[in-house]
């Protein structure tokens, strides 16, 4: 059985839909009435607004839609895209993939629609493909620019490259991780200017985002696959730069398992953020 087909499962009610649009990308139509726009007109479809979600590598449904009910009762849609393993090995086939993610969002469908970014660990290294072409083209994607409201990262790998491979041999092959990381740092080594070229490239595009949209940041200190550090520099860069920025760091957590171990903050810390774009407010906890 697929993810998708599994999530589905798990998150639809009678008031949720899924709809696949491709193997890895899912839109889930909430028709559920937000407790913030109840006795008031539901907003048109084209100006509803949609949340990005990119999870994790490996995410389990049950874990992934326990995030989606966050934003259903907010009066969301949900457009799960999820990520694989080849376009992170390959990063020329991970810049394929973000630019087909910024076709379908600015397609008739989507084209009005504000939006909101919920990434995950390598869920934000496929979102940083997206912003490879969003900064080499802003004229063409100016609107979609405008359109995100905020971004949310949570347990991005960051620092280097041995951060990347500690987290495909966690994420992977658990049991095999010393391995994995050796033999996905001579591959990195080997093929440099097919892998580390392209991963520098979307770095730069990350750290240089044309997005101006207020960003919030998830991440603890003993995270293997997140250097802290990296986190709190890209934080005060972009502050530097203007941009209202919210973090969140715990001393001890899990890697994309934060609101598992703390819910409440976890939640809080959304709604605090949600409540600061003007979107529909978070008023159910979990």
């Amino acid at each position: 059985m697929s993810t998708v087909t599994m999530l589905a499962r798990t998150v639809i009610s009678s008031s949720v839909t899924a709809q696949s649009l491709s193997k890895n990308i899912t839109l889930y139509l909430n028709e559920s009435v937000s407790p913030a726009s109840e006795n008031k007109t539901s907003a048109p479809v084209d100006t509803k607004p949609l949340l990005l979600m990119l999870p994790w590598l490996g995410s389990r449904p049950q874990a992934v839609a326990k995030y989606c009910e966050i934003y259903f009762r907010t009066g969301f849609d949900v457009l799960m895209v999820e990520s694989e393993v080849k376009d992170f090995l390959w990063p020329r086939w991970g810049l394929e993939y973000g630019a087909r993610i910024l076709q379908l969002l600015q397609s008739e469908r989507f084209v009005s629609r504000p939006l909101l970014v919920h990434a995950f660990s390598v869920g934000g290294y496929t979102f940083a493909q997206m912003l490879v072409h969003m900064s080499q083209d802003t004229e063409k994607y100016q609107g979609l620019t405008q359109r995100i409201r905020g971004h949310i990262y949570d347990s991005l790998v960051m620092g280097s490259l041995e951060r990347m491979a500690i987290g495909l041999g966690k994420t992977i092959f658990p049991g095999w991780e010393k391995m994995v990381k050796h033999a996905s740092l001579f591959y990195f080594d080997t093929f440099k200017r097919q892998t580390v070229d392209y991963f520098n490239m979307g770095i730069d595009a990350f750290r240089n985002t044309p997005i101006t949209a207020p960003a919030l940041f998830f991440f603890c200190e003993n995270d293997a696959m997140c250097d802290p550090r990296a986190v709190e520099e890209m934080i005060e860069l972009w502050q530097k730069r203007g941009m209202d920025v919210t973090a969140k760091k715990w001393e001890d957590s899990t890697h994309a398992g934060h609101m598992k171990r703390y819910p409440q903050e976890y939640l809080t810390t959304v709604d605090t953020f949600l409540h600061s774009l003007s979107i529909i407010p978070l008023k159910a906890k979990m």
